[in-house]
């Protein structure tokens, strides 16, 4: 079974080609390919609070390019989720109707809430060698970070902030915005501590593999502050031509461990699990789920 999705945050949009094959006891979910365009949304939305003619002209251009792509691939079924920049944005409505009129696709522009459980639909315990909880799953984004407390496939507890990578990088955050987050960490975290975190994004997964961390390893904590601190100790022109981090990543992969790193001291927990699946790796569980029953 092929399936899409389309994954607009707020810092790149990407789309993932996927495949599940449904044959043995349990269902084997493969990436064919996933596209990403840097084109960050949120450096308009976040800062004016609406995207600009020039980057609504981009975005929507990259959408009819995907609708191409889809075609190509003959998925048997895709979904389209945008996320923080596009909820923020005032005229976001129109850019959505702009999506649907010129390629076609049908852009859903979701909650915080509906992102939290959309990356949960991923059941990243299942692929953990101690499936023993709970975990606390972190989610940074350019926007937002979904938080989420589960045990044995039961969420527990989860909500999104507005604290994000790009809105650091714009001082958009205040001390209110993160003692917020911190009392809620604690507070969920108190009665049930985390035996690890579980790390979702493409900065978690940057910094996975700066640490030459072993694949399938969790990442000890205090690895994690090393590399951070390796990277404030180059400029922005040097993490780009020293260490092979694109621009768009180069400039906020630094506030984004700041967000992971807080979040696991006040959950009280030194190790990460980073199985690289995201919000799209989600939409494609969702979508099998939905189609199953139709391929037994």
């Amino acid at each position: 079974m092929k399936f899409a999705a389309i994954d607009v945050g707020s810092n790149a949009v990407r789309l993932l080609l996927a495949r599940v094959d449904n044959a043995g006891p349990e269902p084997i979910y493969e990436k064919i390919s996933n596209i990403r365009m840097p084109i960050r949304l949120g450096e308009d939305a976040f800062v004016h609070g609406r995207i600009s003619e020039e980057k609504a002209d981009r975005f929507v251009k990259c959408m009819i390019g995907f609708k191409y792509l889809l075609q190509a691939y003959e998925p048997i079924d895709f979904m389209a989720f945008a996320t923080s920049a596009m909820r923020e944005a005032e005229n976001s409505q129109m850019i959505v109707d702009r999506v649907k009129e010129e390629s076609g696709i049908e852009l859903n522009v979701i909650s915080g809430r509906k992102e939290a459980e959309t990356i949960y639909s991923n059941r990243i315990e299942k692929i953990l060698d101690n499936h023993e909880g709970p975990y606390l799953h972190i989610d940074v984004g350019g926007g937002s970070t979904e938080v989420i407390l589960f045990d044995k496939s039961k969420v527990m507890a989860y909500r999104s902030f507005n604290i994000g990578a790009i809105r650091i990088l714009e001082g958009l955050t205040s001390k209110k915005d993160w003692a917020e987050m911190q009392k809620w960490v604690a507070k969920v975290t108190a009665n049930n501590q985390p035996v690890s975190a579980i790390g979702s994004g493409g900065n978690i997964t940057k910094i996975f593999r700066l640490s030459n961390a072993k694949v399938g390893k969790a990442l000890k904590l205090k690895e994690m502050n090393k590399v951070h601190e390796c990277l404030n100790s180059y400029t922005l022109e040097q993490r780009i031509t020293k260490l092979g981090l694109r621009p768009d990543r180069a400039d906020i992969i630094i506030p984004a461990s700041n967000i992971y790193m807080s979040v696991m001291e006040w959950g009280n927990v030194d190790t990460i699990h980073v199985p690289q699946l995201g919000l799209g790796d989600g939409m494609i569980h969702v979508l099998y789920e939905k189609h199953k029953k139709n391929y037994v």
